[in-house]
């Protein structure tokens, strides 16, 4: 048990030093910062040796759990190799090894993967490559992109550019590209509900590409799950109806599955929900398990050719990363991979799906949960002011920040996306767990916002 003035000292130095991504410091300063010591399965452990379950997986990448020995114990062994070495014209045991086995379980097609270090330069790669596909083709003119609204792909420019939150993006608006913006399906927000949401994204983007395909390279899209928007579930179809007018067109298509990927939505990829084999796909968070920071973007054979070509034609794809292919995050990328199929893991993920739905059942009714979303173990429970005119909470009242207090408050971590409460527990996760997990959140659902909890001053 750690005594209070180590504590204070580690939260002063914390509160001094450390910039915290996503968070407002002049808040996070006026509190008694979290600070985590250790974990162990589904369970972080605080200084003070207090347990929270991980309702959210550390920000939706933990697969296994923490301090799983398997994984432990292939960083350990490749730290006894080599720790890093260069993938600029040289290559590593792992990051070979863990290519073939990514080519191996992705949607049929994908066979190159170039590797780097987050999701987020996972799609700066993906949208360099789409636009330099077709210069390296000759093809002039397509250098444009679409993407959806609300869409988040991450926090470097090019993500940003295909990024469309405002409050996370507006800002930066002057430093970017404007790619072409079309709805995401949202059925609870839609008038016409999910049929009329699939129709006003396909008409959209229907009538885009029918006048201006010949502009754009490519179409980025969260497949099946949009996740930073509020855990947005596509209608069935809408996916692969998307995939069909970008191969129409001639656009290439990005599948954004850093969120979805390795068994969350209950297929390895969310694209395998609908069969749709994209043009580029990107791959972080649940890679090595939640372990290390490793992304992969992978493309088609067909894109790879368009850079394959000798050294005087300049086609080379000039983009890397210090860290590409670290053998440490390659080794327990493959040993995440093996316990995922040694232990059935994505193949366990719709019976827990099926579970936590009908426990889910017993929010519906709350006065104010107006929409539950799922796929998988991906759930987004959203607030409203009125149930009945869907009318949302004003973001000043922080309704979802708040419940996300009072849950910490009774032993289980996540984070809010507005007015949306997410809950994406690690796939490991048993039964009994997920239970627990879904009623300290029913509990800080029904506090907040019925029996008006507020944290003591």
């Amino acid at each position: 048990m750690l005594m209070t003035s180590q504590y204070d000292r580690l939260a002063a130095m914390n509160k001094a030093h450390v910039w915290h991504p996503f968070t407002q410091m002049k808040d996070y300063c006026n509190g008694d910062p979290l600070i985590i010591e250790r974990g162990d399965g589904i369970m972080l452990y605080d200084l003070h040796g207090r347990g929270y379950y991980d309702g959210f997986s550390s920000v939706w990448l933990n697969v296994h759990g923490h301090n799983v020995p398997e994984l432990n114990a292939a960083i350990t062994e490749q730290l006894g190799k080599v720790a890093h070495s260069t993938l600029l014209g040289m290559a590593n045991v792992p990051a070979i090894e863990l290519a073939e086995n990514l080519v191996r379980i992705a949607p049929k097609g994908l066979t190159k993967v170039f590797y780097s270090d987050s999701g987020a330069t996972g799609v700066e790669i993906a949208i360099k490559m789409a636009f330099q596909y077709w210069h390296n083709r000759g093809i002039r003119g397509k250098s444009s992109f679409v993407t959806m609204n609300h869409a988040y792909h991450g926090d470097t420019i090019g993500a940003v550019s295909v990024g469309a939150i405002p409050l996370y993006h507006e800002k930066f608006r002057p430093m970017l590209f404007s790619p072409h913006i079309i709805p995401y399906p949202n059925a609870y927000r839609h008038p016409g509900g999910a049929d009329g949401a699939a129709e006003a994204t396909l008409a959209a983007l229907r009538s885009l590409l029918e006048t201006r395909g010949n502009e754009i390279a490519a179409l980025i899209v969260e497949p099946i799950v949009q996740g930073a928007s509020g855990i947005i579930v596509m209608p069935p179809g809408c996916l692969r109806a998307i995939a069909d007018l970008c191969r129409e067109h001639g656009v290439l298509l990005i599948a954004d599955e850093v969120a979805t990927g390795f068994g969350r939505t209950g297929a390895m990829f969310a694209c395998e929900l609908e069969g749709v084999s994209p043009d580029l796909l990107v791959a972080g968070k649940g890679l090595t398990g939640g372990y290390l920071p490793l992304a992969a973007t992978l493309a088609t054979d067909e894109v790879y050719q368009a850079f394959y070509a000798d050294y005087e034609e300049q086609k080379t794809f000039f983009h890397g990363h210090s860290f590409t292919g670290n053998p440490l995050g390659c080794a327990v990328a493959l040993a995440s991979l093996q316990l995922l199929e040694d232990r059935g893991i994505v193949q366990s993920v719709n019976g827990k799906a099926a579970f936590a739905a009908r426990r889910l059942e017993a929010l519906v009714d709350l006065p104010h949960v107006g929409d539950i979303r799922q796929q998988g173990l991906m759930v987004g429970i959203e607030l409203v002011r009125d149930k009945i005119t869907r009318e949302p909470y004003d973001w000043t009242e922080r309704v979802g920040v708040l419940v996300c207090q009072r849950a910490r408050e009774l032993g289980m971590l996540t984070r809010p996306l507005g007015n949306v409460i997410v809950f994406i527990p690690p796939l490991v996760s048993t039964t009994a767990e997920l239970e627990a997990m879904l009623h300290i959140l029913a509990s800080a659902i029904r506090d907040v916002t019925e029996s008006g909890w507020r944290p003591e001053r």
